[in-house]
């Protein structure tokens, strides 16, 4: 036991592991800003379930952030730049992120949806952005150890995670007892943590301004875009790769933009939500990120993605317990605490897997491309979920969600043999 708090203690308890920590609030906090909490705010203005399962097309920007990734590796901000280009990017996004969250807090119902739709649409793609930046970021932070990419990977997600309950169970514990308009004003001061935190971060690789500069329109393509893919492209298996990136989350995902609404019809208050995601389910977030670094580390990435592909579609599976037990707490503590434990790990497998098919040269662009994929899995799939609750039910729907776990875990399997007969 001693060895293994030690074994703990060496891996998270370092200057690095902190600032990835920040990071990954300031990558996460802003999504469900645009998901699950704007899901809720939608509800109790009586938007309808298919009005709210399409409303997450708002983040169509995060499906499709790899088309601008190629300039964000060597865009060059005014005054800013010489903190470095990931630094520099990075505080200069959040602050129009800033300006995005506090356009959406303007909002009321007789404005009509348009308005919200933009706003929504710009925080989502200052949030993507900001994506591409810190997840270059934390990649070349461990170019030189491509060991410590997992646990790099855990403790970002871990981070991420603590965004989502920042704007989570936070904004929920604020809306029971002032108005979405305030709550969201509060929610975009959660931009300070990450601006600071690259203020004082060390950039990871230096980047000579100067160089890119002097490219033409035609060498800048080929750096930037056809480089980075054709080298992605020798991997043999990198159809199915893309499939597996693809598929892996649908399960967790197709869930997402009902999982509020679920939890109100259940008929749980706002505080009840919020009282159980923020001592259970954080509990169980900090469990499930820091374990699954150390369970990839013991076990692999393939067989880690393996187990928890099953372990998405049973947590999921869960729900539909909860469903025809109803307004039961404890039964909720257990729902919602083994969902955020396997999707902690889950997503710190994928993040590690994405990571280790990712070149340092083209750390953006390849990441950018690969993480837009579960992106296009979570909105253009889960906008059909509210149509399918409304001709189903509550339990039928997630029995559906969960089967989806299957082909992911076949095909991990596969890349796992294929992978073992190259070793050979």
């Amino acid at each position: 036991m001693k060895q293994k708090l030690n074994e703990i203690y060496r891996t998270y308890c370092n200057k690095k592991m902190l600032i990835l920590t920040v990071l990954g609030f300031a990558s996460g906090f802003p999504f469900l800003l645009v998901f699950n909490t704007l899901s809720l705010w939608l509800k109790d203005v009586h938007f309808s379930y298919t009005a709210i399962g399409a409303f997450s097309l708002v983040k169509i920007p995060y499906a499709f952030k790899f088309l601008w990734s190629p300039m964000v590796d060597g865009l060059k901000i005014p005054f800013l730049w010489r903190l470095g280009r990931r630094k520099s990017l990075g505080i200069t996004t959040q602050i129009f992120l800033f300006f995005a969250i506090f356009l959406i807090s303007r909002w009321k119902p007789e404005m009509g949806a348009l308005y919200l739709i933009f706003s929504a649409v710009f925080v989502s793609f200052c949030s993507a952005t900001l994506d591409i930046v810190l997840d270059a970021f934390r990649v070349e932070m461990f170019s030189d150890n491509q060991n410590a990419q997992a646990s790099g990977a855990a403790i970002f997600v871990l981070g991420y995670r603590l965004g989502l309950l920042f704007s989570g169970a936070g904004a929920l514990a604020l809306a029971s007892f002032m108005s979405w308009n305030s709550v969201y004003v509060i929610m975009s001061l959660g931009t300070i943590f990450g601006i600071f935190t690259l203020l004082f971060a060390d950039e990871p690789v230096k980047f000579s301004y100067q160089s890119h500069q002097t490219q033409n329109f035609q060498k800048f393509i080929s750096e930037r875009i056809v480089k980075p893919l054709k080298d992605f492209l020798q991997n043999r298996e990198w159809k199915l790769i893309l499939l597996l990136i693809f598929i892996y989350r649908l399960s967790d995902a197709y869930i997402g933009p009902m999982a509020y609404p679920f939890y109100d019809d259940m008929g749980f208050s706002k505080l009840e939500i919020a009282y159980v995601i923020k001592i259970y389910g954080m509990a169980a977030t900090i469990l499930g990120g820091l374990y699954g670094g150390l369970f990839l580390k013991k076990h692999g990435l393939y067989t880690g993605l393996y187990i928890l592909a099953f372990g998405q579609g049973f947590t999921t599976a869960v729900y539909a317990l909860q469903a025809l037990v109803g307004h039961n707490l404890p039964m909720l503590v257990l729902t919602i605490s083994l969902e955020n434990f396997v999707s902690g790990m889950a997503t710190a497998a994928l993040v590690a897997y994405m990571s280790s098919l990712c070149n340092v040269l083209y750390t953006a662009t390849q990441y950018a491309l690969l993480s837009s994929l579960l992106s296009l899995a979570r909105d253009f799939f889960a906008a059909t979920s509210g149509f399918v609750l409304e001709h189903t039910s509550w339990p039928v729907f997630f029995i559906i969600a969960a089967l989806m776990c299957l082909p992911s875990a076949f095909l991990v399997r596969y890349l796992m043999l294929k992978n073992k007969e190259n070793l050979k």
